[in-house]
Order: structure tokens, then C-alpha cells, then sequence
């Protein structure tokens, strides 16, 4: 019977940690904003009016990496696809000199992901969900034109990522979430010469607390997300008017750890897991080429971008397509 006890503690620990394990290093952070989302001209926000620009965007991950950037083997496969609208106003309004605006995200997502063995609550290898995005809003959007049109700068004081409280409870591919994300932007574009075009977004998040985050086993304890920097970047040359190709990409830093409260009224075998995991921060770079089209008010891009130097994350390659229409 002691030798039974001791193998049945045993189990449940690796259990427990390779559910832990698998569910956190998706998990870690907010992770709200969808890297790599812009790339061309991103500091040049649009004239006064109404801009809409359509994201469609496909990821696969095969990968999902430890906090030794190693491949854990728990991940067989997850597939993300999504569309996602965001409307821009500009006004003739100026602020610090520059012109004043607001815009609004909102879109749906669908995610399915593969493991290599049941993990979750529901003890399945196969997780899925569609459901509505949180809705990501701004009120103060500042843009300006400088340099005889050299050099643009866009900001948002914050850009407000609101939760519709459609998460998904025991379900590791769950859409929808039960916080709130704060991201002050600054972006900035820079043409040195008229081919030449330079251009970053810089972002950091502020989450909010998480109740009730289960995860893995059939257990609940509440979560204070690690806060994050995170930035998309672009170079592309003119080889035509309106032809731009270039190489587009992004940079993924968690800075501070999740803090997880009541670990100490988790079941034993977890607790070392989730001190562990408190340690633990995502880290994500990625590249690839991208292609633009301008004409009058249109605009398109289409972009892949491939991840490297991943850590506590799922290593991604990424598609994106975007429309814009300036109105």
C-alpha cells in the first residue's frame, strides 16, 4: 500500500505540472495585443475623416517552447484565425500640435489546439472556441506630420482593451477573458529618403486582476498578469509607386511575473509548479518579408512573419493580410 501511495502522489504531481506547464507557458502575461499586427507606415496616422482597415490573420504553432527556449513536446498543433475591424476618426482638432482623434477594435476569433496528451480540467487532447474579441478602444490618438513629411508620429495615451466576460472556463483555447489591458502606444514612421521607409510601434501593458483563473487541474485561484513590452518594426524600399516591399517583424519581452494568489491553498502536488511558473516570463522575436499596394484611397498589405528565440510560449508563423480604405 506504501509503495501505491507513493507512485499515486508521484502521479498526480507529474499530472499536474505537465498540465501547469502547458496551459501557463500559452498563458503567460496578458498577451492582448496580436504581434506583429502593423508593420508599413505604422507611425502615419490617416487625414481627418474616417479610415476603416480590415485585419485578417492566420497563425500555426507546431512548438511549444520552456523557459530554456526548449521544445516541451506537449504541443501537437494549435491554429489561430481571425478578423478583426478597426475604425479610425480623425478630427481637424489639434492637440499638442498635432491632429486629435479615437478609434475602435472589434472581431472574432477561432482557435483549435492539439496536445500531445489530456491535459485541462476536461482531460482532452483537443481544445477549441470561436467567439467575439475584446473590444480595444482609445480616446486620445495624436498624430503628427513632421519634417515636410519625412517623419510621422502616432500616439495613444492608452489603448483600452476591454473585456466582453465570454471567457470560457476549463477551456485552454478560450477566446474570451475576464480582464482589462492598458497599452500606451507610441509609433513612429521615418522616410530618409523617399524609397526608404523605417518604421515602429512601441507598446506596454498594464493587466489587470484575473479572477478565478483555473490552471489546469479542476482548481481556481486568482492572477495578477505580468505586465509586457512589445514592439513591430518594418524596413521596405519604394520599388515603384505605390510598390513597397520590405521585411516586417516584432519583439516580445514579459517584464515583470505573474503573481498568483492562494498558491497555498492548492493541492500540494501543484505548488512547487506554480511558484516555478511565477518565474517564468514570455520572450518572442520574429521576421519575415512583406509586400505593400497603394492606390488613391486603398491600401493593402500581406506579411508572414516567423518566430525565433521563443521562451514560455508557443513558437509561431504568422500571415497577414490587411485592408485599409480611407473614406
Amino acid at each position: 500500500m506504501k509503495v501505491f501511495h507513493a507512485i499515486s502522489i508521484f502521479a498526480a504531481f507529474v499530472f499536474c505540472f505537465l498540465m501547469l506547464s502547458v496551459h501557463d507557458a500559452i498563458a503567460g502575461g496578458g498577451q492582448a495585443y496580436p504581434n506583429g499586427a502593423e508593420a508599413f507606415m505604422v507611425g502615419a496616422m490617416p487625414p481627418p475623416g474616417i479610415t476603416m482597415i480590415n485585419y485578417a490573420y492566420y497563425g500555426h504553432a507546431g512548438k511549444l517552447k520552456d523557459d530554456n527556449g526548449d521544445d516541451t513536446h506537449l504541443l501537437d498543433s494549435a491554429d489561430v484565425g481571425g478578423d478583426i475591424i478597426r475604425l479610425i476618426w480623425i478630427s481637424k482638432y489639434k492637440l499638442f500640435g498635432g491632429n486629435y482623434g479615437q478609434h475602435i477594435f472589434f472581431g472574432a476569433i477561432n482557435k483549435d489546439m492539439d496536445l500531445n496528451g489530456p491535459a485541462g480540467s476536461k482531460l482532452k487532447t483537443h481544445y477549441h472556441d470561436f467567439n467575439a474579441l475584446y473590444v480595444i478602444y482609445s480616446p486620445l490618438l495624436v498624430g503628427w506630420h513632421l519634417q515636410e513629411g519625412k517623419l510621422h508620429v502616432a500616439a495613444s495615451a492608452a489603448d483600452i482593451y476591454i473585456p466582453l466576460y465570454n471567457e470560457d472556463k476549463g477551456n485552454m483555447a478560450s477566446v474570451g477573458r475576464n480582464f482589462w489591458t492598458f497599452e500606451p502606444v507610441l509609433a513612429v514612421t521615418y522616410l530618409p529618403i523617399p524609397p526608404l521607409e523605417l518604421s515602429a510601434k512601441f507598446m506596454y501593458d498594464f493587466n489587470t486582476h484575473q479572477d478565478d483563473y483555473e490552471p489546469g487541474p479542476p482548481f481556481r485561484l486568482d492572477r495578477d498578469p505580468g505586465q509586457e513590452f512589445h514592439c513591430d518594426f518594418n524596413i521596405s524600399w519604394g520599388v515603384m509607386p505605390g510598390l513597397r516591399v520590405g521585411i516586417n517583424g516584432y519583439f516580445y519581452q514579459q517584464t515583470t511575473s505573474d503573481d498568483y494568489d492562494g498558491i497555498d491553498d492548492a493541492p500540494p502536488p501543484m505548488r512547487p509548479a506554480l511558484k516555478d511558473l511565477e518565474d517564468d516570463k514570455g520572450r518572442a522575436v520574429a521576421l519575415g518579408p512583406g509586400i505593400l499596394y497603394k492606390h488613391q484611397n486603398f491600401m493593402t498589405t500581406l506579411r508572414y512573419q516567423h518566430e525565433f528565440a521563443v521562451k514560455n510560449r508557443p513558437e509561431l508563423q504568422n500571415v497577414w493580410f490587411k485592408l485599409i480604405y480611407i473614406f
